[in-house]
Parts: structure tokens; C-alpha cells; sequence
């Protein structure tokens, strides 16, 4: 498709004294469409020229020359606004719309370098709850962003699965359990001793002592230790993965935190021979201006979470040489990340500007909204079943001869979690609300899964195949303002991805999206689609099938399905 900006730009470089590539950025799209489909600021001339910016955008249109594809050029107070002409705008959309159908405005090449994401990392032994559900939603939509322009990505669940815990979980399996119930119950019966030890240990202080040897014992390769280590990590990784199945994400690497046991020594030796460590109060540090110092080791010599992900970054640029490294956490870990940001600065690595923490805002529940197996932990399956099986109450009230009625029940259950985690900015808090997220009426998931269905439906009546439908169609019976402004929101599509990706906000595209959907759903309700017409018929349609290949791939950039009955 026509880079609109860039060729404005140009345009606007024989006129205004500036790059062209700045003159782009300044370009915007103005929300008001009566101010036009792109426009140009020209406040930050009124002191260079010392004129107001009214005059100067005065005084700079009437110096443009208008292109053919322009309709008209305005100004209108210190704006500059470009009309497109709307043949043309029709054309170059379902050009593009056309030329790449399902896979529009998602890039097949994978050639602008490797971008690793980390995201999810739930702890071994411990049950996979609502906490885990944001890092693991947004990475996995900033992975399907990145890739959709042109980068190869690298999926990194970091596990934790390494630490004293492990000693602790060691002794509360001897003392409370047996084989049996552990693999009849799995992450709950450990979840379970594991508490039943901390209440134990405060009656009895010995257990944290036996736990310390035990960790011990793992450290130095106790075969038996290690042994029940590696089966709770087992054991943890099925239940993970079949809550990964539900939410249809996999992962590249699976190397956490016990991966790097063997590599954080040299790691340390480097941070020691580039005199970068100090001793502060027995414990080894690294002095960062204007923060805390970062630690490295312990009194006792343990190594931390920071030398941890120091080892891993250095590892990930040896074995991907990664564009970017891209870490999904909770906003409370900013320091932790601009501490051992910062620490491979000082080690000399220019690619430590390439690593980006994208923090988000904690979620909280409705009280009341779903009860627990264990009363305090709220667990991610169960949140996700809950959301199918109150799905399916929905479909059998609204529409009981539906077809795989379970499929539909499961993809818009679990699409409407994903798609409230992620529809205002990530770095907000968000409220979670069952009336909220299963509206089908709302800025919802449903409601932008609905609204393909029925784009779907429509064109399934036609009695035409996709193939059909191409971009050789009479653009004169599609310039109205309902049909200007659904082509206006699908062309738009891959300026949306690349804002998502430059911002590390899949948000944009969730908002983007609904946007889309209401467009759509007026034009269907103004426009008589299935006329006996058929030029008219036929470009209609058109627009039909591009807002079914945008919402879909919107969708499936969030990690949505977009099922075709609903």
C-alpha cells in the first residue's frame, strides 16, 4: 500500500525546512474526520519564523502542490489537513487487502533480526494462579506483534525453578506426603506441604535448618535430592502446559533459572576482573548511580535473582544475538531490572540499550466472582473454565442450535479473558468483572468475536467464494461516508501494528480493533450488502472481506480465535 505519510512528507520537504523523516513523524491522523485524513502541525515554526502558527500554516498551503491523490488541502487554524481522494484511498486499501488477503498486514518475512521475549515464568511447585495470567498474555501478543513485522522471535519462560524453596519443599515432602498423593494431586499436594512446612517451622525452627542442607545437598548434586527436584519440576510442567494448551501458547526455550547454575561463576569473575564488585557488608555489589546498589552474592557466597538474569542476558546475546531482549513483569520489579540493566552497561556491552523491560499494573477480582480449592489462591485453570462454562450458558440462551457449541464456548471464554487483560494500557491496574468481560454488547472480546461471525454469516449468504472477491470492482459505489470510514479503520491495520510494537502495547490493537468492529457493524446496519446488483453487491462485499481478514488477524495478535459461528 502507498506510504501515505512518507509521500506527504516529501511533498511538505519542498515547502518546510526539515528532513523529511521528521517532517514524517509530525504527520498526524487526526480523529476528527472532518479535519481530514492526515494533517501537519506548525506550531514549532511560530519562533523560527517569528509568525503566528495560524499564519504560517496559511502561508505553507498555499505553497503545496496538491497530487493527485489528494482530494484537497485545508488549513485550518495552525493545521494543514490533506483530504485523500476517496477512489484512490478505496483502491490502494484492497490493493493491499487483496494482495496479501488472510495474511493482511502480517509480514511472512523474518529478516529484520531476533527479538527475545520473556514472559510468565511461573515458579516451579506452585500452582499457576491469576497473577500469572498478564505477563503470560502480553508477551505472548508482543512475541505474534513483533513477528507480524518482520522480526523472529524467541518465546523465554524463564522458570523458577531453582532456590531454597526446593529444600524446603524436600523436607515437607518427606515429613507430610508420599508418592501416591503427589502424583494423584500434583501441584496442590505441593502447594499444600508447602505451606503445611512454614506453619510447621514456626513451631519448630530445626525444619528451616534441614531445609538450608537439603538445598545444600541440590547445590552439590546429591543424586537423590536432585532427583525429587527434577520429578516436582515434572510434575509442575504438565499442569503448566495444559493451562498453556487452553490459552494456545507455546514456548521457543524452556530455561530457567537452574539453567544458568553452571554459567553465573565466569559471570562473576568478569564483574570482578573489570573492578566492577565491592564488599558491602560481607555481601558482593555493584555501585550504580542514582540507585541501589545491585547485588550479586550473599555473606554466605549464594548467588541472587540479579546474577541470575546478568548470566542469562549474556547467554541469550551469545546464542541469539538478539535486536532486542524484552522482559514482561509486574511494575513492581523496575528496579530489579534498571539495577542489572544498568550492571551490563558498566560491564562494556553496547547491546544493554537493546534490553527492555515492559512492566504492567496488578489485576484484582470481583468479590464473590469464583471460589477455589484452597480458599486463598485464586487458580488460572480455574478462572478459565469458569469463563467457558459461563460461556456456554450464554450460547445456549442466545443461540441453542449453535454447532460446536463447546469449541465456540472455549474460544470465546477464553478470548474474553485475554482480550479485558489487555484492552486498556498495560502499565493500568485492571478490575476484573465477569458482566464486564462476557458483554457481548461492550468494548469486549465477544463483541469483536461476534462481529466477525457476522461478517462471516453475511458473506457465507452471498453464495460467492472468497476467491471470488478481489479488488477489481467498481470503487464508485463505495464512496460513501459508512463505506469511507470502514475503509479509513481497515487501511489503517498496519500502522496500528507498528505503533504497537514501537510503544510495547498490544492495547493499541485491542482498541483498534473494537474501532474497527463498530465501523463495520454501522456499515451493515446502513448498507443492504446481499443487492441484486452485482457491481454493487461485489464491492461491498469487498469491504466485508477485508474487515474479516483485519479483525481476525487483530484478533489473533492479541492470541484470539475468531470463530466463524457464534
Amino acid at each position: 500500500m502507498k506510504d501515505y505519510k512518507l509521500v506527504l512528507a516529501e511533498i511538505l520537504a519542498n515547502v518546510v525546512e526539515m528532513k523529511k523523516e521528521d517532517i514524517e513523524d509530525l504527520i498526524e491522523v487526526p480523529t476528527n474526520k472532518d479535519m481530514g485524513d492526515f494533517s501537519f502541525p506548525c506550531f514549532r515554526f511560530a519562533k523560527i519564523l517569528k509568525k503566528s502558527p495560524n499564519a504560517i500554516a496559511a502561508e505553507f498551503a498555499k505553497k503545496i502542490e496538491r497530487p493527485d491523490f489528494i482530494e484537497k488541502i485545508e488549513n485550518v487554524n495552525a493545521y494543514i489537513n490533506f483530504y485523500l481522494d476517496k477512489e484512490e484511498l478505496i483502491k490502494t486499501v484492497l490493493d493491499k487487502v487483496f494482495d496479501e488477503k488472510e495474511n493482511y498486514a502480517i509480514e511472512q518475512k523474518k529478516d529484520k533480526g531476533n527479538i527475545v521475549i520473556d514472559y510468565s515464568s511461573p515458579n516451579i511447585a506452585k500452582p499457576f494462579h491469576i497473577g500469572h495470567l498478564r505477563s503470560t498474555v502480553i508477551g505472548n501478543s508482543l512475541y505474534r506483534i513483533f513477528e507480524a513485522i518482520g522480526y523472529k522471535c524467541i518465546s523465554v519462560n524463564h522458570l523458577g525453578d531453582w532456590g531454597t524453596q526446593f529444600g524446603k519443599l524436600i523436607v515437607a515432602y518427606r515429613l507430610y506426603s508420599n508418592k501416591e498423593e503427589v502424583e494423584n494431586k500434583g501441584i496442590e499436594e505441593l502447594l499444600r506441604i508447602y505451606v503445611k512446612f512454614h506453619e510447621e517451622a514456626k513451631k519448630d525452627p530445626s525444619l528451616e535448618n534441614l531445609a538450608r542442607e537439603n538445598f545444600t545437598k541440590m547445590e552439590q548434586g546429591d543424586e537423590e535430592a536432585l532427583s525429587l527436584w527434577k520429578w516436582f519440576k515434572e510434575i509442575s510442567l504438565k499442569e503448566f502446559e495444559r493451562v498453556y494448551d487452553i490459552l494456545g501458547i507455546k514456548f521457543d526455550s524452556l530455561n530457567g533459572e537452574a539453567f544458568y547454575n553452571d554459567k553465573m561463576d565466569a559471570v562473576i569473575k568478569e564483574l570482578d576482573a573489570k573492578n566492577l564488585t565491592k564488599i558491602s557488608e560481607g555481601a558482593k555489589v555493584v555501585e550504580i548511580e542514582d540507585m541501589s546498589p545491585c547485588l550479586i552474592t550473599k555473606k554466605d557466597g549464594s548467588t541472587l535473582y540479579a546474577t541470575r538474569d546478568i548470566t542469562a542476558a549474556l547467554y541469550r546475546q551469545n546464542m541469539y544475538n538478539f535486536q532486542k531482549c524484552i522482559y514482561v513483569t509486574a511494575l513492581a520489579q523496575n528496579l530489579h531490572f534498571a539495577q542489572f540493566f544498568k550492571v551490563i552497561e558498566k560491564m562494556g556491552y553496547k547491546w544493554a540499550e537493546d534490553l527492555v523491560h515492559v512492566p504492567f499494573g496488578m489485576v484484582s477480582m470481583e468479590n464473590g466472582s469464583i471460589s477455589t480449592r484452597n480458599g486463598n489462591v485464586l487458580l488460572l485453570e480455574e478462572l478459565l473454565t469458569e469463563a467457558i462454562n459461563k460461556t456456554k450458558q450464554i450460547i445456549k440462551e442466545k443461540n441453542p442450535k449453535l454447532e460446536n457449541k463447546d469449541k465456540v464456548a472455549k474460544e470465546v471464554g477464553i478470548g474474553a479473558i485475554i482480550f479485558d487483560d489487555m484492552y486498556n494500557n498495560i502499565i493500568k491496574d485492571i478490575h476484573f468483572s465477569w458482566e464486564k468481560v462476557l458483554n457481548f454488547d461492550g468494548e469486549t472480546g465477544p463483541y469483536v468475536q461476534y462481529t466477525y461471525a457476522r461478517a462471516n454469516s453475511v458473506f457465507c449468504k452471498s453464495g460467492m467464494k472468497i476467491e471470488d472477491i478481489d479488488n477489481n470492482i467498481d470503487v464508485s459505489k463505495i464512496t460513501d461516508e459508512l463505506s469511507m470510514a470502514l475503509i479509513k479503520e481497515i487501511g489503517k491495520f498496519s500502522d496500528i501494528i507498528q505503533e504497537a510494537a514501537a510503544k510495547y502495547e498490544p492495547s493499541i490493537i485491542a482498541r483498534y480493533v473494537v474501532n474497527l468492529a463498530k465501523s463495520f457493524n454501522k456499515f451493515y446496519h446502513e448498507n443492504s450488502i446481499l443487492v441484486d446488483e452485482p457491481n454493487l453487491k461485489k464491492a461491498r462485499l469487498s469491504l466485508v472481506v477485508g474487515a474479516m481478514y483485519s479483525i481476525k488477524n487483530a484478533l489473533w495478535l492479541l492470541g484470539i480465535k475468531a470463530p466463524k459461528q457464534m
